[in-house]
């Protein structure tokens, strides 16, 4: 959550735009921009001299635009002010070198267009020594334009954070071909003062949700693949966790051999992390509600991530990928195409995992797989390398193939090979006939 207010000369609030929200000149189009200030309505202050907490939240940010100001102007002709007086035992101040003050009250010379995290002159509040977690205060900002127009916000400070971790699991392998997966959800709060408020966040990747709970949203562009659960009045005191059940049911893929699904959670009144994706939108489900226990982290058990945790989900299948020998005929100087065929045979789906390696015959290769990277711009598909081409394959299904087409200036009979192989041959390997993963490519006269 963040506050904003507008000029204050004005008598109004202006905030900043929302791309692609609705106006009154019309549904969908872009409001026109307002000058305006904004800083979190909280921030979580670790405490002095503690360099540890949360990884996944987001640096404090502070952003000010006079819309009068050219964009492009890197004159310094206006001025932003942060102060705590009142608050000094519980919040100070940091500066950049550009601005003058001290810890009680900073002035930074700047442009019309001010963010704290691209600037040099940067001002943040630290927890003051002395002070204790829960202690709270207030940080104040003023932003005045050059012609002497002010804007103000605030910033409520807490010291401590609330530091939520979910219960990860790294890998669920031997899962039968369409089967249920049952995952426990328990999220902790290691941090020093209580969660107010919880969001859960659950993304799968090609497993279907068994039940769809009832106070949760699952967003429209996810297809069934995201759910966001949010408990507005859950408090998780610190050192305390919570329970959530039922448990998360997921239905296995029946081919797909490595799947994922991922956690998130998150302090409402902080929101989520940075570069995540939280849509407000989506239908309620249909199953049992999600309820939450709330425990002692001492009763929980296994190991808990903060930030997108992800469990891999390996299926008990096999699968038979087979490449088919070319015999080419033609004398020295000659071209000829060639057409090189991959094949799953099944049972089970690797996905983006394989790739064919082409080692072609005496001569040279003319022409090589492309694809295209813009309109009518393409690039080779193969990577080469002392003359050896290696292709993705694509996600092949049981029984579907691709073919890779070359043009080849031949050099008289000889031998090269095709192969199939994984990207990454520490995964493991699950090829039910490794006998038919190689083939020569021969060139007769």
């Amino acid at each position: 959550m963040r506050r904003s207010t507008g000029a204050a000369v004005l008598g109004v609030v202006l905030l900043f735009p929302l791309v692609g929200c609705s106006s009154a000149t019309g549904r969908g189009s872009v409001p026109e921009p307002k000058s305006g200030i904004t800083a979190p309505e909280v921030f979580y202050l670790r405490p002095h001299g503690d360099k540890t907490g949360s990884k996944a939240k987001v640096p404090f940010h502070v952003e000010a635009e006079d819309v009068g100001a050219v964009r492009t102007s890197v004159a310094r002709d206006h001025r932003l002010t942060a102060d705590v007086r009142g608050s000094e035992s519980v919040v100070r101040l940091k500066k950049g070198s550009r601005c003058d003050g001290d810890t009680v009250r900073v002035t930074c010379e700047v442009a019309g267009n001010y963010n704290n995290w691209s600037d040099l002159d940067r001002v943040y509040p630290v927890a003051a020594k002395g002070s204790r977690p829960g202690d709270t205060g207030v940080v104040r900002f003023t932003f005045t334009t050059k012609d002497g127009r002010t804007m103000t916000t605030r910033t409520r400070v807490v010291v401590g954070e609330p530091v939520v971790k979910v219960r990860a699991l790294e890998v669920i392998d031997g899962v039968r071909p369409g089967a249920d997966v049952t995952v426990p959800l328990v999220v902790r709060n290691d941090g020093e003062v209580p969660v107010k408020g919880l969001a859960l966040k659950i993304g799968s990747d090609y497993m279907d949700f068994r039940h769809l709970y009832a106070n949760c949203r699952y967003p429209d562009p996810s297809h069934g693949r995201m759910v966001i659960c949010r408990f507005p009045r859950l408090r998780i005191p610190p050192g305390g966790a919570v329970v959530l059940s039922p448990a998360l049911r997921l239905r296995a893929s029946s081919t797909r051999m490595h799947t994922s699904f991922s956690q998130e959670a998150w302090p409402l009144d902080l929101g989520p992390g940075q570069n995540t994706v939280t849509p407000t939108d989506g239908e309620l489900g249909d199953g049992p509600a999600l309820k939450a226990e709330v425990t002692s982290a001492r009763d929980t058990d296994g190991t808990f991530a903060e930030g997108i945790v992800s469990t891999d989900v390996r299926l008990d299948i096999d699968v038979d990928y087979e490449v088919f020998g070319v015999e080419l005929h033609g004398s020295p100087g000659a071209r000829r195409s060639l057409r090189l065929k991959v094949r799953n045979n099944g049972p089970g789906n690797p996905g983006y995992a394989m790739r064919l390696v082409f080692t072609p015959p005496p001569g040279g290769v003319l022409k090589e797989p492309m694809r295209a990277i813009d309109v009518d711009v393409y690039d080779p598909l193969c990577d080469s390398a002392d003359g050896t081409y290696s292709c993705p394959v694509d996600a092949l299904g049981p029984g579907e193939s691709q073919d890779f087409e070359f043009i080849l200036r031949l050099d008289g009979p000889g031998e090269g090979s095709v192969t199939v192989a994984y990207n990454r041959p520490s995964t493991g390997r699950h090829d039910a006939n490794p006998g038919n993963d190689a083939a020569a490519v021969t060139v007769l006269p």
